[in-house]
């Protein structure tokens, strides 16, 4: 029995050991941000708020809206982190800007009631990260006195990783 296992188990890891393991049927792909990206856009959008004399929070999600990077300024208000992550997690999870959802989500709209979902946050400043046409994430800014320039330093963000998205 204990050979029987040892090779089983032999087996199982020669399975893994390419990089280039296929996805079973049922089961799908997709791709993910790198921390070091997900770092490195945070701290762009920072950077642009700064350079803007804005303070402000950024929040980088995953696809799922997992966080990944947190940066606060640190004159920042604390309410902005949890701003940021709400916009970062409203722009992934419905696959939009979430600037772009202010209008359809206003009063008397079919789509009102979203904005009244926990945790969704409607105004400027939640961006979509997109790879290649997929969704790999977002990044919220709050902090900038509105959101339009909220999204100035979210778009700044993404600039500094395009390269690194594209394929």
């Amino acid at each position: 029995m204990k050979r029987f296992v040892t090779i089983a188990l032999l087996a199982l890891a020669s399975s893994f050991g390419g990089p280039h393991v296929l996805a079973a049927e049922g089961t799908v792909t997709f791709q993910m941000l790198k921390p070091e990206t997900a770092l490195a856009a945070a701290q762009a959008a920072l950077d642009k708020c700064r350079e803007e004399n804005f303070v402000a929070s950024v929040a980088v999600v995953d696809r799922f809206g997992g966080v990944q990077v947190v940066l606060r300024d640190q004159l920042a208000a604390p309410r902005t982190v949890d701003i940021a992550i709400g916009k970062a997690r409203t722009a992934a999870g419905f696959r939009v800007n979430t600037s772009d959802m202010i209008a359809v989500t206003g009063d008397g709209e079919p789509a009102a009631g979203i904005r009244h979902l926990p945790g969704v946050v409607i105004v400027g400043g939640g961006v979509v990260i997109e790879a290649g046409g997929s969704l790999v994430g977002g990044i919220g800014v709050s902090g900038a006195p509105g959101g339009d320039m909220d999204d100035l330093c979210a778009f700044a963000g993404i600039d500094a990783i395009f390269d690194q998205l594209e394929f």
